[in-house]
């Protein structure tokens, strides 16, 4: 990088130094490096792959108030730091799309998720599987915790962010480069001037690499006409900390209907998509070619610019082309690296799901993604002709409505339809297809997806039960603000028991657990 040492003041100052222009020209020469490897067919696997990346939080384990992850703890294997002290991700390996492949990235998630929280019991802490965090720390406010900031020389860094250059650069790198910095959602609005707040925000990330990265485009397509649908299936953030809400605080409609069933949408996008300027957080238009789909990175606004050497991976004849595409941050995005080049990997992120109450829900998802993938792409299902602003109203019907968002489909007759129980119905079809095709019997394929089954049969996403524990909280008189603390200590305490054998599939109604 530009400068070295653990001072970010200092790291900033030197990223500031950059000449952007310089930085971008090199972006677009790595691109062009890029492509060359596309056509030459680098990015080309024999197998189809998946992995996955998992944010988590942590919380106290007796309180479970908000809890900073001793930095020690990180070395465990597999994960790493994110962007709040609070958080931690860890990032599955590589493994064949395939029954067995999804059920090892189960395993090796399961195992490593253990051994982490074995150690961080001695620090009194555990991570949880989430959406948003709803009980803040009990040394500060809520807000205070979020958005607390130390400024010197016209930086600023996030007294909680970790310390990285990328995380402070977003907000401190130049008034031409500035994030948004304001969240207004139903009942509440949130000013800062750092990146901290996105910090409530926990997601997981499936990974799916088709075996051509020539077809990388439709798979981007299909990927796109998914986003609303499994958002609805998996949103799990239906409301913020209470602290956060305006005075008087929120109210019974605000908590059960009147919000977004995933904020971590708005959350994400107000606070990172620059005020005035091209958005950068968003659902991305369809490619023609994986050609213009390196061109979509390489031409987006630069946020944080640096000047980096090479460590000897392959990927680092792109390196600069890399660091850009960490703040192209669509809900939906191609990724192309490689440590060597026979490891090279053209693939699809997709970005839009929140964390899931369980190990086991987390992998359902990944299982009909990637399914789903498969089963639209290759037997050319009518979807893929859903017209872009259609999949981008799905998007955000999702994201506020959850599984009562209206929400477009093409079947596979070619009929379109808005009814879910035809929605899901054709979207699992599809997803078996895949799977099936990728070497899953009837039997393992069911039970990838039964989960999910489960929440459309019932109506029940984890948004819904927690909305409807919040309703059990109130109906016995506890005040709103209680009710998601409430909530929020029982979601924790089942995530306890079924985190990694369970899924919300197995959770008892609100009514039986609220105040166990």
């Amino acid at each position: 990088m530009t400068s070295t040492g653990d001072d970010p003041v200092e790291r900033l100052k030197g990223v500031a130094d950059v000449d952007v222009e310089a930085f971008d020209a090199r972006v677009r020469e790595e691109a062009d490096a890029v492509r060359d490897h596309v056509d030459a067919g680098t990015f080309d696997n024999e197998q189809v792959t998946t992995g996955l990346e998992y944010e988590f939080y942590a919380v106290d384990r007796e309180t479970r108030v908000l809890r900073r992850i001793p930095r020690s703890l990180l070395s465990c294997a597999g994960f790493d730091r994110e962007l709040g002290l609070h958080n931690a991700e860890l990032n599955s390996s590589v493994h064949p799309f395939t029954g067995r492949g999804v059920d090892a990235v189960r395993a090796e998630v399961v195992g490593k998720v253990d051994a982490f929280q074995r150690r961080a019991a001695g620090d009194g802490i555990r991570l949880v599987s989430d959406g948003m965090w709803a009980v803040g720390p009990a040394e500060q406010t809520t807000e205070g915790y979020l958005t607390e900031a130390t400024r010197e020389g016209g930086l600023t860094l996030g007294i909680n962010v970790s310390n990285g250059v990328r995380y402070h650069g977003f907000a401190s790198v130049g008034d031409d480069r500035m994030i948004g910095g304001e969240i207004d959602v139903p009942g509440a609005r949130i000013d800062a001037d750092s990146a901290g707040p996105v910090s409530l925000t926990a997601s997981i990330q499936p990974h799916y690499q088709p075996r051509r990265a020539a077809a990388l485009p439709r798979y981007h397509r299909a990927a796109i006409r998914l986003a609303g649908p499994l958002l609805a299936l998996a949103a799990n953030s239906p409301f913020l900390p209470p602290a956060l809400y305006d005075d008087p605080g929120p109210d019974r409609d605000l908590l059960v209907s009147d919000g977004y069933a995933e904020h971590r949408i708005p959350v994400y996008e107000q606070m990172m998509n620059p005020a005035g300027r091209d958005r950068k957080v968003k659902l991305p238009r369809d490619v023609d070619t994986t050609g213009a789909a390196v061109e979509r990175i390489a031409s987006d606004p630069v946020l944080v610019p640096a000047e980096i050497e090479a460590a000897g991976r392959f990927d680092d004849e792109f390196v600069h082309f890399r660091h850009k595409h960490g703040s192209y941050w669509r809900w939906v995005r191609p990724v192309f690296d490689g440590a060597t080049e026979e490891r090279a990997s053209a693939r699809i992120e997709f970005r839009p799901v929140p964390g899931q109450p369980t190990v086991p829900d987390s992998t359902a998802v990944l299982a009909a993604f990637g399914g789903a993938m498969r089963g639209i792409v290759e037997r050319d299902h009518p979807v893929l002709d859903l017209p872009w602003e259609r999949a981008e109203e799905n998007f955000y019907a999702a994201a506020r409505g959850g599984l009562d968002a209206e929400m477009t489909w093409v079947t596979a007759d070619g009929d379109e339809t808005t009814d879910p129980e035809e929605l899901y119905g054709d979207l699992f079809a599809a997803a078996a297809v895949g799977l099936e095709a990728h070497g899953c019997t009837a039997d393992r394929t069911a039970a990838a997806l039964a989960p999910l089954r489960h929440r459309v049969e019932t109506g029940r996403t984890p948004a819904g039960w927690k909305r409807s524990a919040v309703e059990v909280a109130l109906d016995e008189g506890e005040a709103p603000a209680e009710a998601v603390r409430t909530t929020q200590r029982a979601y924790v305490r089942l995530q306890g028991r079924t985190l990694y054998d369970g899924s919300l599939a197995d959770w008892p109604d609100p009514e039986a657990v609220v105040h166990v």
